[in-house]
């Protein structure tokens, strides 16, 4: 199994494809890569020399921004819109969506479980 980038990605799979299992390469960061490389994506990542996986494993460490260094840039970015207590670091603190979506229904993904709430009950009528 080649390792780019500190990923393992699969072997079996077209480079194309496998060089998504790198935490910040996406389809079109992926397209470019390949081209600046000069590799067919169609090819299986097996199938690449050892030169060739350098020269992808350099142009990713040169140009873009991938797992841990991304992961931490992500975590201090929504960290400082917390710390100013913005509108959307107040969504993140709260745990709730933060670019515009409904909250009356949906949502669950970011609010978690239902939390279901007692309702109020009846009073009985003394005559």
């Amino acid at each position: 199994m080649p390792r780019i980038a500190g990923t393992d990605i699969p072997d079996a799979k077209p480079i194309r494809f496998a060089l998504r299992y790198i935490y910040g390469v996406g389809p079109a960061n992926c397209e470019l890569i390949l081209k600046e490389a000069g590799i067919d994506g169609q090819m299986r990542a097996s199938q690449l020399t050892e030169d060739q996986l350098a020269q992808i494993s350099t142009i990713i460490d040169n140009n873009y921004l991938v797992e841990g260094v991304l992961r931490r840039q992500i975590a201090q970015n929504i960290a400082r819109i917390r710390d100013i207590r913005c509108y959307r670091g107040e969504r993140h603190r709260r745990g709730l969506p933060c670019r515009g979506q409904r909250t009356k229904t949906n949502a669950r993904t970011r609010k978690g479980r239902r939390k279901t709430v007692a309702g109020k009950k009846g009073v009985k009528e003394l005559k």
